[in-house]
């Protein structure tokens, strides 16, 4: 029987706080933080190890897309949610019932240009893109696989193992 379908994901950080280049020098790097159930679910439920990540840098000037990298472990708890002295604390959860979790992502590549969200708007062929759409703030989201040929193409690759 063959795998599933490697699946795409595009995961937000501010630059000032993690950025493409803090993964590049890191290799890899725990996801930690994500205080949204959904974005939660996301790494929770559906994400799986090899499946490719947009690395876009938000509340910066442009926002945008700057490179990609791999879902490189499967999902377990967050330790900063048992850390009473981290911003991310979490008072309910325990070892055994953790509330928060995340997924480690290896880096791929920095994009030899950052593929500004002007850009994704601009594009007719990423209407539908869950960044794009009016209000939508999940830190975590899935992109089609459509969406994601069409970034890479955009970024100036010939390809990438999607």
């Amino acid at each position: 029987m063959a795998p599933p379908p490697l699946q795409h994901w595009l995961m937000k950080s501010e630059p000032d706080v993690y950025s493409i280049d803090d993964l590049a020098r890191d290799g890899r790097t725990p996801w930690t933080g994500v205080r949204n159930y959904q974005a939660r679910n996301f790494m929770r439920d559906r994400m799986r190890v090899g499946d490719l990540v947009f690395f876009y840098h938000s509340s910066t000037e442009p926002p945008g897309i700057a490179g990609m990298g791999r879902v490189a472990g499967g999902a377990y708890p967050d330790p900063s949610q048992f850390d009473p002295k981290s911003e991310y604390f979490e008072p309910r959860a325990t070892r055994d019932a953790p509330v928060w979790m995340l997924v480690d992502i290896a880096f791929e590549r920095k994009f030899s240009r950052l593929i500004p969200l002007d850009a994704l708007r601009a594009d007719p062929a990423l209407t539908g893109l869950l960044v794009l759409k009016k209000g939508q703030r999940l830190s975590v989201q899935p992109v089609e696989a459509r969406h994601a040929r069409r970034i890479i193409h955009l970024a100036g690759l010939s390809s990438a193992r999607t």
